[in-house]
């Protein structure tokens, strides 16, 4: 099937753009992060880190494989955090841009993904490894790479140039003011320019993908 790609963004570029950003001052009680007054709980984190943990645990053929695993993704809990954040963020940009995802554009995406990936477990293990996503928050993560997709289209901001990715961040960074995010301190703080978190596997900004219309489409 035949897949173009639209944009992919490296953590080196995500830095390179001053955008957003928010201090974490002091974060409410049991909150890992407030976006837009709706609290990002600790417990939440965790249960998400495990998530993934799980996941890895069963994708591995042993204990050392499974260790592995563990050591090339040593800072998960506060990748993990940026990537909820972001999302949340993203997810205003779109909605302000009057963007919404069907169920239908969902599993088409997946469907073809599947397809170039061998299978549905193949595409599951590839998303795990690639994005830290486990297989239970892959669907709600190609609804995110949709999203960034319309947005950018939206824009008319080309991905591929500086002046593109610098619009398209500057949407991002106005629905994050508009969120105010705010991290707990235990976690740092919502500068994207300055730290280390911007490495953070996500998705939709690695690879955004655009499947071509039914009759364009080649094997």
């Amino acid at each position: 099937m035949h897949r173009r790609t639209v944009v992919a963004l490296s953590a080196a570029a995500i830095a390179a753009v001053p955008a957003l950003t928010a201090c974490g001052n002091e974060a409410h009680p049991g909150a890992a992060a407030v976006v837009g007054g709706q609290r990002i709980t600790v417990s939440q984190l965790e249960n998400r880190v495990n998530e993934v943990r799980d996941a890895q645990q069963t994708a591995t053929k042993d204990t050392a494989q499974y260790e592995q695993a563990i050591a090339k993704t040593g800072g998960l809990t506060r990748n993990t955090l940026h990537t909820m954040v972001l999302d949340r963020v993203l997810h205003r940009a779109a909605t302000d841009a009057g963007i919404s995802v069907t169920r239908k554009e969902m599993q088409s995406m997946r469907s073809g993904l599947e397809q170039q990936a061998g299978g549905t477990k193949e595409l599951e293990v590839a998303w795990l490894q690639q994005y830290n996503i486990p297989p239970q928050r892959l669907t709600e993560s190609l609804r995110t790479e949709i999203e960034a997709q319309k947005l950018s289209t939206a824009l008319g901001a080309d991905m591929q140039t500086p002046q593109g990715k610098a619009v398209f961040w500057k949407a991002l960074s106005s629905a994050s003011k508009e969120l105010n995010v705010d991290l707990n301190p235990r976690y740092g703080t919502w500068d994207v320019t300055k730290n280390s978190r911007v490495d953070a596997k996500t998705p939709w900004l690695k690879q955004i993908t655009k499947e071509a219309p039914a009759e364009q489409q080649t094997t």
